[in-house]
């Protein structure tokens, strides 16, 4: 009869050890009901997508990367109150910021877009209820934050059970949604427009030429350049636009003193690189035409096509950034044998401002 007794007890606690094994890590079950640490801020970004798209999408909260999303996966960060950055991407990066509440739980939800390469990503923050019903359908990226370790261990079979629920499984409370403040270089949506005013220094390429027939001498410094631009530009970096540049300069031939001022109309494409959410070189092309128009001892107008190359780089703060620009300008006005040369270079700088 012992020797029965034994093999019994034996036999049951391998099938309860057989069970509580079988049974998910705690903090894998609890990491989507978790609530935040007192004076601490939880930051819940999660992925789901339409069209699933295979690639995995690096996520990086506050310079710390927390996790590679994929499709139905999902990672937490606890953070300090105040603004909180979020990354989302490597190649087609998207910029999301927000301000965190303390003892709050915010839900992002990133999504891929499909037949896209490199690939980008929607982001938008999304309300307590729907984003802790996604993460209930949504795997654990990552480690669990320090208030998830904590959640409650299976007890003992040989323990009493307890009536009281633990502390996580409290029903979630819809909270208000935050402030949230657009990326800074794509304030909403795929395009937004933007405003950009510079001035700066241009010189003319050629200062020896004939102009209305006399050998005359160009003070190539200009005085002054100025210029002002409006472009439409994409989240994927592209931008095209119209700019209005204005340069003028002295001019002496014999017995004659005139200013020659320059009116360049130019449509322009650009490229801005994503380096950073607050720094963006581009480079840039445009076409257009130019019009020279002759004051002083000589007068009358001329005008001819106009080709600009671009390089540069914006520094963006917000909806506010400061842009340095080198300007190659090429524009020959007049007809053939009365033809001046009234293209250059420079460097300009100047304010933009994106609505």
């Amino acid at each position: 009869m012992n020797e029965l007794r034994a093999c019994l007890s034996v036999s049951g606690v391998i099938l309860l050890a057989a069970l509580f094994g079988a049974a998910p890590p705690a903090h894998a079950q609890d990491a989507s009901r978790a609530t935040p640490p007192p004076g601490k801020t939880l930051v819940f970004v999660f992925r789901s997508d339409r069209q699933p798209v295979a690639a995995q999408v690096p996520v990086i909260v506050n310079l710390v990367r927390i996790g590679d999303l994929a499709n139905g996966t999902f990672a937490v960060a606890t953070v300090n109150p105040g603004r909180t950055f979020l990354r989302i991407g490597e190649q087609a990066v998207a910029v999301f910021t927000l301000e965190a509440g303390a003892n709050r739980s915010y839900f992002v939800r990133i999504e891929a877009v499909s037949s896209v390469r490199p690939v980008r990503t929607e982001v938008r923050l999304v309300s307590e209820v729907d984003g802790r019903s996604a993460l209930a359908q949504s795997r654990l990226v990552g480690a669990a934050p320090a208030a998830i370790a904590a959640a409650p261990r299976a007890q003992p079979p040989a323990a009493p059970p307890r009536a009281a629920p633990p502390p996580l499984a409290a029903a979630p409370r819809v909270q208000p949604s935050p402030q949230v403040t657009a990326p800074s270089a794509e304030p909403g949506g795929d395009w937004n427009f933007a405003l950009i005013a510079k001035g700066g220094g241009f010189k003319l390429a050629n200062a020896n030429q004939t102009v209305a027939g006399s050998a005359s001498i160009f003070d190539t410094a200009s005085k002054p350049a100025v210029g002002i631009e409006a472009e439409f530009r994409h989240k994927a970096g592209f931008a095209v636009g119209g700019e209005a540049f204005y340069y003028k300069n002295d001019l002496v031939a014999t017995g004659v003193v005139a200013k020659q001022q320059v009116v360049a109309l130019m449509l322009n494409g650009k490229y801005y690189v994503p380096v950073a959410d607050w720094l963006h070189p581009f480079v840039g092309v445009g076409v257009g035409f130019a019009d020279a128009v002759y004051s002083g001892d000589l007068k009358g107008t001329s005008g001819g096509p106009a080709f600009q190359g671009l390089a540069g780089m914006e520094f963006r703060f917000g909806s506010v950034g400061l842009n340095v620009q080198y300007k190659y300008l090429a524009s020959t006005t007049g007809k053939t044998g009365s033809d001046v040369k009234v293209g250059g270079r420079g460097v300009l700088a100047g304010v933009s401002i994106a609505f």
